[in-house]
């Protein structure tokens, strides 16, 4: 170890001081090098949230009031383009469907992805390798060029343009990437644990539920996150197999909204509608993130 690298820790091993404590002196590069992340952190959070604030701000004002003054505060802070959006333009049944069709495939997609995992990880199973790669081709395959297959297939089992058949193409096309993220965190799980659960006259259901998947928490959190995040945006599924405007989802409305308008869109409506997409989306992305970090902290001192 050479004598910088001495000098920058230290460790305090006085008798009765309590734990072992470790000093880090920074130096002149890693000073530059926070510095420079810090100022790439704060352009990249002005450039994310700026538009949304715009976009909030917008929301209260009218077609008119958004040229006029695009960036001034808005002259009377109401929920009318809200209510209206809400109502008028059916945003408030379209954001019904969407939770049910997110939240249903969500439920599903986790359920069955950690089951998967949890087997291809844990057991040695005829063919198990095999699956886990057909997962793998899986996150290969692009979802356009599956609409002309999917279209005939829901088309024959008579759930083409109903939420039932977005929920089961969602769970169809999430399931992969949630098999392939929890796929090495149950690997990594330690055996003993497992172990001790049959030892204690656990069965198979019982020792994934009670005792693995609760281990699992910090990934079921992140996978959670990112496929809610991915299905709450989905588009080019719902906008291909479900042409029924009483189940149109919250992207394919939007789309839709701002097409039929034309030249004569309500900005202030459709700012309202975007917010209405998003919070959610922020909403949730708080709730699980704080779960996350939970999870992280209590694995971590265990």
């Amino acid at each position: 170890m050479s004598t910088d690298t001495r000098a920058a820790i230290t460790i305090d091993r006085r008798k009765g001081s309590g734990p072992t404590t470790r000093t880090t002196k920074s130096t002149g590069s890693d000073k530059v090098v926070g510095g420079i992340s810090h100022v790439v952190l704060a352009l990249w959070a002005i450039v994310v949230i700026l538009p949304m604030l715009w976009t909030l701000l917008g929301s209260f004002k009218t077609t008119t009031e958004i040229f006029k003054s695009p960036f001034g505060l808005p002259a009377d802070w109401n929920f009318n383009n809200y209510v209206s959006a809400w109502v008028d333009n059916n945003f408030g049944g379209m954001f019904v469907n969407t939770i049910i069709v997110v939240g249903c495939a969500l439920i599903l997609v986790m359920v069955l992805g950690a089951m998967c995992a949890y087997v291809l990880a844990r057991f040695q199973i005829p063919g198990g390798r095999v699956v886990y790669y057909l997962m793998l081709a899986g996150l290969t395959f692009p979802p356009f060029l599956a609409i002309v297959p999917l279209f005939f297939i829901l088309q024959s089992m008579q759930l083409l343009n109903t939420l039932p058949g977005l929920i089961i193409t969602y769970v169809a096309f999430a399931l992969p990437f949630t098999v392939f993220f929890l796929f090495s965190f149950f690997k990594s799980l330690p055996y003993e644990i497992q172990e001790a659960a049959y030892v204690d006259g656990a069965s198979e259901w019982r020792t994934f539920f009670q005792v693995m998947l609760p281990m699992a928490r910090p990934g079921m959190a992140a996978v959670a996150i990112m496929n809610f995040l991915g299905l709450w945006n989905q588009f080019i599924l719902p906008i291909s197999l479900n042409t029924n405007k009483d189940n149109y989802v919250l992207s394919q409305g939007m789309a839709s909204y701002a097409s039929s308008a034309g030249y004569a869109l309500d900005f202030g409506q459709m700012f309202a509608a975007v917010m209405i997409t998003i919070i959610p989306v922020l909403i949730v992305y708080v709730l699980f993130q704080r779960q996350l970090q939970g999870s992280v902290s209590q694995g971590t001192s265990k």
